[in-house]
């Protein structure tokens, strides 16, 4: 088991990634003797990168408004988006491990070269749409914790970003461990959210098991917040996140390796889940709970905080939203990257990427656009992009002459086709009352 000699030649590893390497060599040989948690340790990581799409600022913005409207009643729909997402990404995990490719570079030798062209385009503008959440989040964020105008904070996002995505020329530890701590700060600020929030734990127990609706903007609301949750660039990314990192072509290890992947996707994705069910308790029992349920920004979220909470709730608030965005944004430039690469065999400099792709976004900000609006105006165009990364995943994933051991069990196709058309058919229902819905 060793990395691909491209990788390993075209950029210098620290010694940290040497010894996970190391250790995952051992541990998958069966030679590494210790037990507990430590064994897991050399594997997490590409989940945690992935997981990053799924509490980035969309989903402040849709879990804010479900809770603020309708309580807990749409808490179920968090926890049916998160499962679904969980089993896409342990599908992109599997590709990766089983192929040796990641999804853009199957696409290229599987499909017409006019497909994988028409492919490329729609996932650029994925990716700039992607970025346009993301990166308004973090200057939002920025905006709202430093009182700096708009436009200064989004040239300060551009500036942390480009630092955060300049960490892997020196290999994946690094990179990882940053995105993680995000995701940590996130994680703690939505913990400290829920403890001074003191949401109905009767309710949330039962609302998230019990599917249950309040009329017909919960059902279109409900809709947002799951046709919405499954990026299209994060499957092309998590599938690239594994298909170098650690490799072997023994069956044994190859299902071995497998379960290790599949523990850091219920891992990551279950800390995701829990952020964005945080999201969604903090208000229904702040703003819901205090019949304040007009909260249509995200601005507004956080000046509504500060008299019903205190100005540590705001701040906590803001600090878990720049936290979002300066993470979700750099995990969006990656994913460009990834598709370039991929479809086309070029890739360009990470700095001319992040400048792309950050275009659109600054000039939203300088023009002065609403950027909660904008932020689900992003959210409808990632839902042209969904069919074009779900479909392909599940057609190579039944592909025995490509996934050799790892490809999908029966049920494991029965359940996914099912998860894709419904989340396929919900976004095509999130476009339609978008354009035509009035």
């Amino acid at each position: 088991m060793m990395p691909r000699e491209s990788e390993s030649k075209s950029k210098p590893r620290l010694l940290t990634d040497d010894r996970a390497l190391e250790a995952a060599s051992e541990i998958l040989s069966g030679e590494y003797r210790k037990r507990g948690p430590a064994r897991l340790l050399p594997f997490l990581g590409p989940a945690f990168i992935a997981s990053v799409a799924y509490v980035d600022p969309g989903n402040f913005a849709t879990n804010i408004q479900g809770g603020a409207q309708f309580g807990y009643t749409l808490l179920w729909v968090v926890v049916a988006s998160n499962l679904m997402a969980m089993l896409i990404q342990v599908l992109s995990a599997k590709l990766g491990i089983g192929t040796g490719q990641n999804l853009a570079e199957l696409c290229r030798c599987n499909f017409s070269r006019p497909t994988v062209i028409g492919m490329w385009l729609l996932m650029e503008v994925v990716a700039m749409a992607t970025d346009l959440a993301e990166f308004i989040g973090a200057a939002v964020g920025f905006n709202l914790l430093l009182g700096l105008p708009l436009w200064i904070a989004g040239f300060l996002t551009a500036f942390a970003t480009t630092l955060i995505l300049g960490l892997e020329r020196y290999g994946f530890r690094p990179l990882e461990a940053v995105i993680t701590s995000l995701v940590g700060v996130i994680s703690i600020s939505y913990l400290i959210e829920t403890i001074l929030d003191k949401p109905d734990w009767g309710q949330v127990m039962y609302h998230a098991v019990v599917p249950h609706f309040a009329g017909n903007e919960s059902v279109l609301l409900a809709t947002g917040i799951l046709g919405a949750t499954v990026m299209p660039h994060v499957i092309f990314l998590h599938s690239a996140l594994t298909q170098g990192r650690i490799v072997t072509r023994d069956p044994v290890q190859m299902k071995r390796l497998f379960s290790f992947e599949v523990a850091d996707v219920t891992i990551a994705m279950g800390v995701a889940g829990l952020i964005n069910a945080a999201m969604l308790l903090m208000a229904a029992s702040t703003f819901h709970g205090h019949d304040v349920t007009n909260v249509a920004t995200i601005e507004e979220a956080y000046l509504t905080l500060n008299p019903l909470l205190g100005s540590a709730a705001s701040s906590i608030f803001a600090i878990s939203l720049l936290a979002s965005g300066l993470s979700s944004s750099s995990v969006g430039t990656m994913s460009g990257q990834v598709v370039m690469q991929g479809f086309l065999r070029q890739q360009i400099p990470v700095w001319i990427r992040r400048l792309v792709t950050m275009v659109p976004s600054l000039i939203v900000i300088l023009i002065g656009l609403d950027p909660t609006r904008t932020l689900i105006i992003s959210q409808v165009i990632l839902s042209f992009g969904l069919p074009f990364a779900i479909i392909p995943l599940i057609l190579f994933t039944t592909r025995k002459n490509l996934m050799g051991v790892l490809v999908n069990r029966w049920y494991t196709n029965v359940l996914i086709s099912i998860v894709a058309a419904l989340i396929i058919l919900l976004n095509l229902f999130l476009l339609y009352q978008t354009f035509f819905g009035g």
